[in-house]
């Protein structure tokens, strides 16, 4: 290698290696606006992982989100995801991209795209090209497909090929279940479950593991994962496949084993210069939820902390957006920096486009309470200003301020008041209306037609 060549290689490619340079990128200081921050406080979060910026390379439409909290503990505002993507069992493209543009003018800060069937590239590259916002994959859901190749013929080499095709394509971050080791599978044999692995990718690797008698290819080849990811700033999202599907198995030796094994993970990753995120669970009850966040940032050095849910009850299906919701206001409240959304089809069906707006109205409602909660600056000022447009009646503004503009006007309209400026909720007997009139000076007869 030539002095030019190694020079070259040391240059700053990915958003740590620049933070840790002392750099602040037009990326760092977009995320600073946006959030009302000092650059120089996301980039020095950035440089130790405190902060997560998933922007890759080659994602030129991508309007860049922070996820985590500055050095001092001062959380950035709860991020959201959409799942979506392509199944063999609804190949529906067009339902797929209605699901896109919910998602985008909804305000989702990241959508995955967990297509699993068919030659799913061109998708991936259109929504890439499109999307503003951060874009998520599981290579190994992909895998299949993508190599034409039965499970248990594709080679460890197959498996980073797809990584690197997702990686080139331009998505954000990927979800890498590189934790599940032979150690955590025998925790998991020894203790038992009583929903076993719900993970899909989970499932998938488990089973070639146990098909092959090797260990899982993305532990072993972890460093060859690393620097493909490098190479393109992909940030990694490491998954928890062995994360509890029924409240029964939560906090479990299976989960906290793969967690361990996680956190060694994620130094591995700043070391190479890779950002990461790290995933959660998953279904757990109240009680266990603050303590889980507390866990996760112990023993993963403060890793921005994804999670699914939780799902605080087992028996709400048709109904699991609410119980995601009340688990990831407490999550977020407790720590979680990244929720994923749950639809009221979770568990029943592929979701249509409108379960992802349920799902998603309810996420965001979720992550907002959450904010409120543990005090991230402004996080309060949009409440501040519904409640003022409520006290004036001004229902334009309500609209506008409201998470989903469209449903709120379409409430109101469905139900048309006899006293103008109210609701059919309380009529001529609006507390608002009959208040704003006597600080005006006027009389108040509620009889008068």
């Amino acid at each position: 290698m030539t002095d030019s060549q190694s020079a070259d290689a040391a240059q700053p490619i990915t958003q740590i290696d620049f933070a840790r340079a002392g750099v602040v990128t037009p990326q760092m200081a977009a995320v600073a606006a946006a959030e009302g921050r000092e650059p120089e406080d996301i980039r020095a979060a950035v440089a130790t992982g405190r902060i997560a910026i998933p922007a890759n390379i080659h994602h030129a439409s991508l309007a860049p989100a922070g996820v985590g909290s500055t050095l001092e503990g001062v959380p950035l505002s709860t991020k959201v995801n959409v799942n979506l993507g392509i199944s063999g069992d609804l190949a529906d493209e067009a339902l797929e991209w209605e699901k896109v543009d919910v998602a985008l003018e909804l305000g989702a800060d990241a959508i995955m795209d967990l297509s699993n069937s068919g030659k799913t590239r061109a998708f991936r590259r259109a929504l890439v090209e499109k999307s503003p916002a951060m874009i998520g994959t599981v290579p190994m859901y992909d895998a299949i497909g993508y190599l034409e190749k039965a499970l248990i013929a594709i080679t460890p080499e197959d498996f980073l090929e797809v990584v690197r095709a997702h990686a080139e394509d331009g998505v954000d971050f990927v979800t890498i279940h590189a934790g599940m080791n032979r150690r955590v599978i025998e925790s998991f044999k020894e203790t038992g479950r009583l929903t076993n692995i719900v993970s899909r990718g989970g499932s998938l690797i488990f089973a070639w593991m146990e098909a092959t008698g090797r260990e899982n290819p993305f532990y072993e080849y972890y460093d060859e994962v690393l620097a493909i990811l490098h190479e393109h700033d992909v940030c990694i999202s490491i998954g928890d496949a062995m994360r509890p599907g029924s409240g029964y198995d939560a906090t479990d030796a299976g989960q906290i084993a793969e967690l361990i094994e996680i956190g060694k993970l994620t130094r591995r990753a700043w070391d190479a210069g890779v950002q990461v995120m790290v995933e959660g669970p998953g279904h757990m009850a109240l009680d266990e939820i603050a303590a889980n966040m507390k866990l996760e940032k112990r023993l993963c050095h403060e890793a921005p902390f994804y999670v699914l849910g939780p799902l605080v009850t087992d028996i709400a299906p048709g109904y699991d957006h609410i119980t995601a919701a009340i688990g990831g206001a407490i999550a977020a409240s407790a720590g979680a920096d990244f929720l994923c959304y749950v639809t009221p089809a979770e568990h029943l069906r592929l979701p249509d486009a409108n379960d992802v707006r349920e799902g998603l109205v309810a996420t965001k409602i979720a992550a907002h309470a959450a904010d409120i909660a543990k005090g991230v600056p402004g996080a309060r000022d949009r409440d501040n200003r519904m409640s003022d447009a409520r006290r004036r009646v001004a229902w334009d503004e309500m609209f506008e301020l409201s998470l989903d503009p469209v449903r709120a006007r379409a409430v109101f309209e469905s139900a048309p008041p006899s006293t103008e400026g109210t609701c059919t909720m309380c009529g001529k007997m609006c507390a608002m209306k009959t208040v704003n009139d006597i600080m005006d000076g006027l009389v108040v007869d509620l009889d008068a037609e």
